[in-house]
């Protein structure tokens, strides 16, 4: 078995948490809350950041020229064309560029950036590996179920069809081959692959979490 489906044999019953969460079903039908939405598009943005951030930190751990420029050119396209299209989500529900640079992080867009940046920092090229895995995979699987639930357009249609586009489809694949890679050049590090891809996979359900109900830092 492939290591990567190792992994998300370990991590079934979050992705199925991932699939039942009502920000999932709610999204996919479009019936989502506006106010919910708007959430999700400001914590993302600012996730995304940091989650560059960790694919030019792979880039500069990674042991192959090869590795090394596809991770790097990941973390520009995400900075450039992902986060592009946040900012045309945003200014289709009113939401203007400087709102979103200066929105603060919610406790799970803290917690889950702090994780991802310190295991680029800390954590050994197999260990990032596993640790970025989960959004990749998460995203095209959940928005998969959701466009197996939607039926006909609505508003939310977008989003779906990001994360199901051919583009995205293969930047995973890349990113699945390459933790299949590191599986297999490192059987040391499969505990802590699977430790690092067990907490972003818990983070990536929190995250839909704190978006459904709006998550800040009240008192």
């Amino acid at each position: 078995m492939a290591f990567s489906d190792h992994l998300l044999d370990i991590g079934e019953n979050i992705w199925d948490a991932q699939k039942d969460h009502p920000f999932v079903r709610e999204l996919a039908d479009g019936t989502l809350d506006e106010a919910a939405f708007k959430h999700w598009v400001k914590q993302d943005y600012r996730y995304l950041q940091d989650y560059a951030r960790l694919f030019a930190l792979a880039g500069a751990t990674a042991n192959d020229e090869s590795t090394m420029t596809h991770l790097l050119g990941v973390a520009h396209q995400v900075l450039d064309t992902e986060m592009d299209l946040h900012r045309e989500f945003a200014s289709e529900y009113a939401l203007s560029e400087r709102e979103l640079e200066s929105t603060e992080k919610a406790p799970t867009c803290l917690a889950y950036t702090n994780f991802l940046v310190r295991t680029a920092y800390e954590g050994h090229e197999a260990e990032i590996a596993a640790a970025l895995y989960p959004c990749m995979q998460g995203y095209l699987d959940v928005a998969q179920h959701m466009a197996d639930l939607a039926d006909g357009e609505h508003r939310y249609t977008p989003f779906i069809e990001m994360y199901t586009s051919e583009d995205f489809r293969e930047a995973t694949g890349w990113c699945r081959a390459y933790v299949d890679r590191c599986g297999e050049r490192y059987p040391g590090q499969h505990d802590a692959m699977e430790a690092a891809f067990l907490t972003s996979a818990k983070l990536e359900h929190r995250f839909w979490e704190m978006a459904y109900t709006q998550e800040g830092w009240e008192l």
